[in-house]
């Protein structure tokens, strides 16, 4: 697979030894976001073009880091059709894919040491999407989304 790898200033350092732990596991990445040169790197904009990347088709996954990993998923998942969940443990990683069909996971730097980081990604990265059940409820997701944005269009706001 293509896994885009995205971080703020905050997980930099994560950022370079998870871009060689994913590329030991077989996969190609692409990095986003800034380097050791950056004093200070904005998250949504690393979120957004990963989910916008992921859209496009220019790479299958995501894995996206910041200082917990939360302003991460919330930014990304603003991204029409994007779904990121925050993992810290190997069950939320493979429930992410299989419950869930996430695009991007998001890790915190200052809350996730390096080796259950690369547990986790590896238990992502190797979950696929079974469907069934958990296609209804992700459908269900994809659908309220897309009344959203219709709604929008349509010069209704529903947020208020």
């Amino acid at each position: 697979m293509k896994i885009g790898i995205g971080s703020d200033h905050n997980a930099f350092e994560l950022q370079k030894e998870i871009k060689a732990f994913v590329e030991s596991l077989g996969h190609e990445v692409m990095e986003y976001g800034g380097d050791a040169s950056c004093q200070e790197i904005d998250y949504p904009g690393v979120a957004f073009q990963v989910g916008e990347a992921i859209i496009s088709k220019e790479i299958d996954r995501g894995i996206l880091l910041c200082g917990t990993g939360l302003g991460m998923a919330i930014a990304a998942s603003k991204v029409p059709g994007i779904r990121a969940a925050t993992c810290h443990d190997t069950y939320s990683a493979e429930r992410a894919q299989k419950s869930n069909n996430a695009q991007i996971i998001t890790l915190g730097a200052k809350v996730i040491g390096i080796e259950l980081a690369k547990q986790v990604i590896q238990k992502y990265l190797e979950s696929t999407f079974p469907g069934g059940n958990s296609a209804r409820k992700v459908q269900q997701i994809i659908d309220k989304e897309k009344e959203y944005l219709k709604s929008k269009e349509d010069g209704h706001d529903s947020t208020k």
